[in-house]
């Protein structure tokens, strides 16, 4: 026997306020005998604390509780017998916000928040038979945003002097390194773009790399625990680059991983990029720039 959940959309994105349809298919060698064809609707956002954070807010625990968006059960057929063969039972689900003055967020994968929307179909079986369930994630994605991305770019000199949290900076090798952001305000469908030149370098480079990081805080009146984790990097020059050639940045926001910038009462979802110059003798360094998602 098997279960199978088919939406009709095939890239499974869904706005709020659309119907979710398509078809639960199940499929058996024989006569089936059930208890019921039940097809529910979660979405929820799940908070946790990293490691570093457990036992130093004891208050979080009772906050760190599920936020629950969506809630929808519907039963699709009745207790009785499915023929032999494939049988495709047609559903539709609203996707609509559970009680009064609540918001979806877009589906977000992360370490410490995750935002998802599951549908679950649910064969029910005799206390015999073991029931028969599949489940089913589709991607939620805001129709609009309050906010569009209007470029704001932002022009950058990195060298010794200005790099922050550094003691001793005389035993830092000297280097000016310059370039841009074409925009601290990224729309997710278009990748972060901008430029980067090496004007100078004692010290022979490695590495030029792009990291984006996302900051997720999570807490309530009592604290927040705020934590930093990377989502991707990759590299735009390797080895010692030439003096005054420039690298175009170029970063494409992965699907699932980012979202809007969300910022709630209970936890917050924020983006960071880094450009991080590696030298040979294994000098590390970073230059951070904060960074507003939007969906359009």
């Amino acid at each position: 026997m098997a279960l199978d959940i088919r939406l009709k959309k095939v890239n499974k994105i869904y706005y709020e306020g659309e119907l979710v349809s398509g078809v639960v298919v199940i499929q058996s060698k024989g006569d089936m005998q059930h208890q019921g064809v039940n097809l529910s609707m979660e979405g929820s956002v799940n908070l946790q604390l990293s490691a570093k954070s457990v036992g130093v807010f004891e208050a979080f625990y009772n906050s760190l509780k599920p936020i629950q968006l969506v809630s929808y059960a519907v039963e699709l057929v009745k207790p009785g017998k499915l023929p032999s063969g494939k049988t495709e039972i047609p559903f539709e689900v609203p996707l609509k916000p559970k009680g009064h003055n609540k918001v979806l967020y877009e589906t977000y994968h992360g370490v410490f928040v995750n935002i998802q929307y599951l549908l679950r179909a649910e064969v029910k079986r005799s206390l015999l038979n073991k029931d028969l369930t599949k489940q089913s994630e589709i991607i939620l994605e805001y129709r609009d945003s309050k906010e569009k991305a209007v470029a704001k770019p932002v022009p950058f000199t990195i060298t010794p002097d200005s790099l922050q949290n550094i003691k001793e900076k005389s035993q830092i090798p000297r280097f000016v390194v310059k370039g841009k952001l074409d925009s601290s305000v990224c729309c997710l469908s278009r990748p972060l773009t901008g430029e980067l030149v090496v004007e100078s370098s004692e010290s022979p480079i490695r590495s030029i790399e792009l990291q984006l990081v996302r900051v997720e805080t999570c807490g309530c009146a009592e604290g927040y625990a705020r934590d930093a984790t990377e989502i991707q990097n990759i590299q735009i020059g390797e080895g010692d680059v030439c003096r005054g050639l420039t690298l175009p940045i170029y970063m494409i926001f992965p699907r699932l991983f980012t979202c809007p910038t969300l910022i709630t009462s209970n936890f917050k979802v924020e983006f960071e990029v880094n450009v991080v110059i590696v030298l040979q003798n294994d000098h590390l360094i970073t230059e951070n720039f904060p960074l507003k998602l939007t969906r359009i």
